[in-house]
């Protein structure tokens, strides 16, 4: 497993920076995120297949709320431990019983297969938002936010 600077991962080790962590692309430290779909923000799953890690941070840590753009429980820490890198199979698990504003952040940012977006339509089938969001991000359906239609919908 890599980063996006080309830092290679093993699942089990740990890992350490020196220096003052910080944020941001100049920043130093690990960055990661409390929950799977904010980290969505930061890595192009849309376009290409992505590893994701439950990591553990340890010792010096810090915090960051980007309440603008709705993200929260952002973090930088001098060391992780890569704890298990995930399946696609475990990521797409998680959120099939999830709250609809996780789901919907989770699936307008990582990109579904044909039977994934089928499995969330079922299991949301009672869920227009979500369903919405499905048709949108993930069949490119833009006109399914189209004001004028909701103004027949009425």
């Amino acid at each position: 497993m890599k980063n996006r600077y080309g830092m290679e991962f093993i699942e089990g080790k740990s890992y350490s920076v020196d220096g003052e962590i910080s944020f941001g692309n100049k920043g130093n430290g690990f960055h990661f995120c409390k929950r799977l779909e904010d980290t969505l923000r930061y890595v192009p799953a849309m376009e290409e297949e992505i590893e994701i890690a439950e990591i553990t941070g340890f010792g010096d840590i810090v915090e960051r709320v980007d309440e603008y753009y709705g993200y929260y429980d952002l973090y930088a820490a001098r060391n992780i431990r890569i704890d298990k890198i995930l399946t696609r199979d475990e990521i797409i698990a998680m959120y099939l019983n999830e709250e609809s504003e996780r789901v919907i952040r989770f699936i307008s940012g990582y990109r579904l297969n044909p039977e994934e977006i089928e499995l969330f339509k079922i299991m949301y089938s009672d869920d227009k938002r979500v369903l919405k969001a499905l048709s949108y991000y993930q069949e490119n359906k833009k006109d399914v936010y189209n004001i004028k239609q909701k103004v027949k919908d009425k």
